[in-house]
């Protein structure tokens, strides 16, 4: 399952449309004013599904998924110098990828491949390919590349 994920350009807040690979809106993401990133997904019904929650008093960014109100996993960037790593606290996955976090392959903990992102250049927006390799996995694979983009927004606000 494809999907594309493609920030919209005029927003005040973070704001995503995710699509299909036929085109057709899956998911809808909506940022809120609020103290560190506040990310709530929709579907294409305009029910609400999930949401990206950052604390905001760690050392390293760190953002908290909800299905529903239901806690589902965490995400902390964690101190290096020369690379970008995560402590994923989400269903026993862990993240690999290139050293601009552009691309990169989500893995269970079996190390089977569950996901991989890369990220489309030339674009005027933040656009990603999300391709999940089971559809049940789809929300929460969106979920990861969230949290991920939104702790890399955080990191350029503080330069």
């Amino acid at each position: 399952m494809k999907l594309l994920f493609k920030q919209r350009m005029f927003s005040w807040f973070d704001s995503y449309d995710i699509y299909d690979s036929a085109g057709r809106t899956v998911y809808t993401v909506k940022g809120e004013l609020s103290w560190g990133h506040l990310l709530r997904i929709y579907d294409a019904s305009g029910r609400e599904v999930g949401c990206i929650k950052q604390e905001i008093w760690t050392f390293m960014p760190k953002f908290y998924m909800y299905l529903g109100d239901e806690c589902v996993g965490s995400i902390c960037k964690e101190f290096s110098l020369f690379s970008h790593k995560y402590n994923i606290d989400y269903n026993g996955w862990h993240v690999e990828g290139d050293w601009a976090e552009w691309d990169y392959s989500i893995f269970n903990g079996a190390g089977h491949k569950v996901a991989t992102i890369n990220k489309e250049l030339w674009k005027w927006t933040d656009t990603y390919v999300i391709d999940v390799h089971y559809p049940e996995d789809a929300i929460y694979a969106l979920m990861l590349v969230l949290a991920i983009d939104a702790e890399k927004c955080s990191r350029m606000l503080e330069r």
